[in-house]
């Protein structure tokens, strides 16, 4: 007798009834649809469910958008804190529990723990309001030039505050030939009502004469030096190439000292064609820049119609605007041709498409919320809502959108020595939110 035979036609009888059976409970439940797989591990339902800008772009490694959904079933209270602020674009906590604002019109104020706002701290550039101005400010310095997406921008603390008292704040400068991107540092006083020692560190190269794409974040890392975001200026033809440029600062992150000096181990400075501060290269617009837990620089950047990203930062590293981009132009032509990967340019670790508009960021390391521990917040002005990111491995793994019923575009989020967050609105009667758990 033939026992293989028999075998054999046993095994393959039996799998003919499981795949019936497999058959029959798919007809039997025909509502029944696949879950999109999201990354390489579990297969889910995505938070975003539009359709994409640019569809038929395909994501370089499982998780790189459209990640799962995930829902914290964190209970918190949101108060508001402070009213009235005019267009508020960060927001920095100070040691003493107190925060700085500085409002994109031009006034720098503390806003105390309380929710007391205070008079403008004096001592800050003048403002100019409209275009080309020849008035010069304090010490002969060019005024804030509040025009389009311009004005007082970021303010940081320096790693010493405590002891020098020494802030730092980005804003548009009217210069020769147009606007550009500047950095100024002064001493805040005992009285905290003025800033004095002011003067201007660094201003970004070339200028351009429109109010678009200034970047501005600042972050001090936990080497001690300052790291600034600067856009691309927006203009297709003129400056968008000067992202992929060594001999413009547009489109770049750079990397300072304190006092405005090139430190010595920056990438690029034994090349002679290349300005000396110049960290990274490729950038679009970025207004999120924050330091994990593990000293590393991680970025959140607009891209055009579709294509915002999540970076993160290396040493010398090409992140490809305008050469490769997720995404389409406002006209719907294609970026690039529509490439999104060629050899040495970076990928990003996330992108959106459609945008969200991401504006400030922070990696949650307080205790008050456990389940937000290591979660990534980025403020969404599109989207009028707050982002969180779970990350692991260096992989968005979990998507989370809170806030958005109120309805706001958010500016800014940062963590308070409390382990709240706080949150700036980005509007003329601009707010200031404190989230905590719920009671």
């Amino acid at each position: 007798m033939d026992y293989k035979f028999i075998r054999r036609n046993q095994i393959t009888f039996v799998l003919t009834i499981l795949l019936l059976t497999v058959v029959t409970a798919c007809a039997q439940n025909p509502r029944e649809t696949p879950k999109t797989s999201t990354s390489n591990s579990q297969s889910c339902t995505p938070l975003e469910t539009r359709t994409a800008n640019a569809p038929q772009q395909k994501p370089a490694f499982a998780g790189q958008t459209r990640v799962c959904a995930v829902k914290s079933d964190v209970a918190f209270d949101v108060v508001v804190l402070a009213k009235g602020l005019d267009k508020p674009w960060a927001v920095e906590p100070l040691p003493n529990g107190d925060f700085l604002i500085t409002e994109k019109s031009g006034q720098l104020r503390i806003v105390s723990s309380k929710g007391e706002v205070g008079q403008p701290i004096g001592g800050l550039l003048p403002i100019n309001q409209g275009g080309v101005s020849s008035v010069s400010g304090q010490g002969g310095l060019p005024p804030i030039t509040a025009r389009g997406q311009g004005g007082l921008l970021d303010v940081a603390l320096s790693p010493n505050f405590e002891k020098d008292r020494t802030i730092f704040w980005s804003f548009s400068e009217q210069r020769e030939g147009g606007s550009g991107t500047s950095v100024g540092r002064g001493v805040l006083t005992e009285d905290r009502k003025n800033l004095e020692q002011v003067r201007v560190i660094f201003r970004a190269m070339p200028t351009y004469n429109n109010g678009l794409h200034f970047g501005s974040r600042l972050a001090f890392g936990p080497d001690g030096m300052l790291y600034i975001t600067l856009g691309d200026r927006f203009d297709k033809t003129t400056t968008r190439p000067q992202a992929q440029q060594l001999n413009s600062h547009l489109g770049k992150i750079i990397r300072i000292n304190q006092d405005g000096s090139v430190p010595n181990d920056n990438p690029f400075v034994k090349q002679s064609d290349a300005l000396p501060e110049i960290w990274t290269l490729g950038h679009r617009n970025i207004q999120s820049a924050t330091f994990d837990d593990q000293g590393r620089l991680w970025t959140v950047e607009h891209g055009a119609q579709g294509g915002d990203e999540v970076n993160l930062i290396a040493k010398g590293k090409n992140y490809g605007w305008a050469v490769i981009s997720y995404g389409e132009e406002y006209s719907g032509d294609s970026i690039a041709g529509g490439a999104t990967a060629r050899d040495g340019y970076e990928q990003p670790v996330y992108y959106w498409d459609p945008v969200i508009a991401p504006s400030g960021a922070q990696f949650y390391t307080g205790t008050a919320f456990p389940a937000w521990r290591g979660s990534l917040f980025i403020g969404a002005l599109r989207e009028q809502r707050l982002v969180r990111l779970v990350i692991k491995d260096n992989r968005v793994v979990g998507e989370e959108h809170l806030l958005k019923e109120r309805e706001k575009r958010i500016r800014d989020v940062r963590q308070g020595l409390d382990g709240a967050l706080y949150v700036v609105t980005d509007e003329s009667n601009g707010e200031l939110w404190k989230i905590t758990p719920k009671r």
